[in-house]
């Protein structure tokens, strides 16, 4: 089939019935750094771990908001990687009831460096699309994990 005929409904989610557990799978599998193995480090501390870095220093009611958790299941995350070193927590100066969570300057490379394999190809796989299409791509992925959330009783 050419690229111009493109895909039905019933084609494309055969596609990525297919596909799906083999990118789940690849993403399970992404080898923890080193410096990070020995911590006990799962898949859920990686989105909390990407905000950070790529956001930089966030209060917990903002990491909770982004993550679309509990602030308080997002104060426990924290506490356990605070206490294994992976991310520094401060009070806020201008609120002393808001902790800033960041990134800790021991293993920010690490962090990175676990991150970094995803972020290029994805960098690979959104760069030849239009902001249009990047923007259709990711709007149809949250579609769908909301649709699998619903269905799961989760929304």
């Amino acid at each position: 089939m050419s690229s111009d005929a493109g895909l039905s409904v019933d084609e494309g989610i055969r596609t990525l019935l297919l596909l799906m557990p083999r990118l789940v799978g690849r993403a399970k599998r992404m080898p923890i750094p080193e410096q990070l193995r020995s911590l006990d480090l799962a898949p859920r501390h990686l989105s909390l771990l990407a905000y950070l870095l790529f956001d930089g220093p966030l209060g917990v009611n903002e990491l909770a908001s982004r993550l679309e958790i509990a602030p308080a299941t997002v104060s426990l995350m924290v506490g356990e990687l605070s206490r294994k070193g992976v991310v520094d927590r401060r009070e806020d100066d201008a609120d002393r009831r808001r902790t800033i969570v960041s990134v800790a300057e021991a293993n920010r490379v690490a962090v990175d460096a676990w991150l970094a394999k995803g972020a290029k190809a994805w960098r690979k796989a959104l760069e030849p699309l239009t902001h249009a299409q990047r923007q259709m791509f990711v709007e149809t992925l949250r579609a769908y994990e909301r649709e699998v959330s619903a269905e799961d009783g989760e929304a």
